[in-house]
């Protein structure tokens, strides 16, 4: 899944770059968007979130782009690769500046992890595709 963010003024930090706490809160939201849109039904909690270090910064006007994909299956979680790319709308320059590995578990409603569907079967409320 592919999505994108503006760096505004709000986003920054005193030195006048993006402050990493927006940053994260991204990469969790639109992890957790990827995982819900590929597993309708399911409700996910995130768990984990790997190597949290930042290549470099992004500024104001900055587009940023996430890119969230799959990477692991488990019997209660799985896993998205999600990657963020800065472009310089000026001069049209992208650079990587950021790239985790989000974990879920899914969970019921009494919020015990459970087990994820086989792939292709349906979640009560969905149809399999």
């Amino acid at each position: 899944m592919e999505s994108f963010k503006v760096v505004r003024p709000e986003h920054l930090n005193h030195h006048g770059n993006l402050f990493g706490g927006f940053l994260l809160q991204w990469v969790d939201e639109i992890s957790w968007i990827a995982a819900s849109r590929d597993h309708p039904g399911c409700r996910f909690v995130t768990v984990a979130m790997d190597n949290v270090e930042f290549h470099c910064g992004a500024c104001q006007g900055m587009l940023l782009r996430f890119d969230a994909s799959e990477s692991r299956r488990g019997t209660t979680s799985v896993s998205y690769r999600t990657t963020v790319y800065s472009e310089d709308l000026v001069t049209g320059t992208e650079a990587t500046i950021f790239s985790t590995c989000v974990t879920f578990v899914r969970i019921d409603a009494a919020g015990k992890k459970t087990p994820l569907p086989a792939p292709g079967a349906s979640t009560p409320g969905t149809s399999a595709t």
